[in-house]
């Protein structure tokens, strides 16, 4: 019997590249604070991302979950902000320097740099995605006043970072601690609507806790200025398909996960108010 073979196309589409399992080796495991990591691989793909995009993140016998990447360099350096909230990060966290993950992405919608006078409102481990735009913002924005949230002095993240990032540029920085052991005592949103009450804003971009974020955008809606904010769900396939990480009519994977003042504005019902579970069901924040 004859067979035709059929020739495979030469050259997989950039989707199928990207949305193939690479396994990446770490090349850098460093402790960020008690419960706190950034993992540091390199991959080509991950080069060309938009801060604020997400990587689907494998860990072998574990789970796979989304991480938006916390370190973008033309190089191929690649970096995740991981915090031990369940069983995947935490089994992630265990890993060293020399270790495997698997990683398909990057994902979703980034952030949009803007120009003018921006605001950077990050909270806890939100703060990740933070770095890369802040990067690009240097170049283009004429002031940037950044506010991080966190709950103690143990929590802070990539003060060193930050203090080097914004070192020539037109800047200011505000950190917050709950309980009062570092910086200003209080909740960021406080700090936020003080800023608003008595500067000019042209943008806002959040990224943390949603309780944070949505009151952020209540602020941003009431002094009028444009916000973009990076939202967190379960994902199960990062692509637009399984509908886990539903909010109202959005697919947070593939529409967001930034999202603009009028995306946000119409699923203001559930943002900040409602998930869905592992199962699908819908949960309060």
């Amino acid at each position: 019997m004859h067979f035709h073979t059929q020739k495979s196309s030469p050259v997989p589409s950039h989707f199928d590249a990207i949305n193939r399992m690479r396994i990446v080796k770490i090349i850098d495991a460093k402790t960020e604070n008690c419960t706190v990591k950034t993992f540091t691989f390199v991959d080509k793909l991950c080069e060309k991302a938009e801060p604020g995009q997400f990587v689907m993140v494998w860990i072998p016998g574990v789970d796979e979950i989304p991480i938006s990447l916390s370190g973008i360099t033309s190089d191929g350096l690649t970096s995740i902000t991981v915090n031990e909230v369940g069983e995947a990060s935490r089994a992630l966290n265990q890993k060293e320097k020399g270790g495997s993950i698997g990683v398909r992405g990057p994902f979703g919608n980034g952030f949009v740099p803007a120009g003018g006078n921006v605001m950077i409102v990050g909270g806890g481990t939100g703060l990740g995605p933070m770095m890369p735009l802040t990067e690009k913002l240097v170049k283009v924005a004429d002031k940037i006043t950044l506010m991080s949230g966190v709950k103690s002095l143990d929590n802070l993240l990539f003060l060193d970072r930050i203090t080097k990032i914004l070192s020539d540029v037109d800047s200011e920085t505000v950190f917050t601690t709950e309980d009062g052991s570092y910086g200003i005592e209080g909740l960021v949103t406080e700090q936020v609507e003080q800023k608003l009450m008595n500067e000019r804003f042209d943008m806002i971009y959040t990224c943390g806790p949603e309780q944070m974020m949505y009151r952020t955008f209540l602020l941003a809606e009431r002094y009028n200025v444009p916000i973009q904010a990076s939202l967190e769900r379960i994902m199960r396939c990062g692509i637009g398909l399984c509908g886990s990480c539903a909010i109202g009519k959005i697919r947070v994977c593939k529409d967001g996960p930034v999202l603009n003042s009028e995306q946000l504005r119409g699923i203001k019902e559930e943002f900040g108010k409602f998930q869905l579970d592992l199962t699908g069901k819908k949960i309060k924040l």
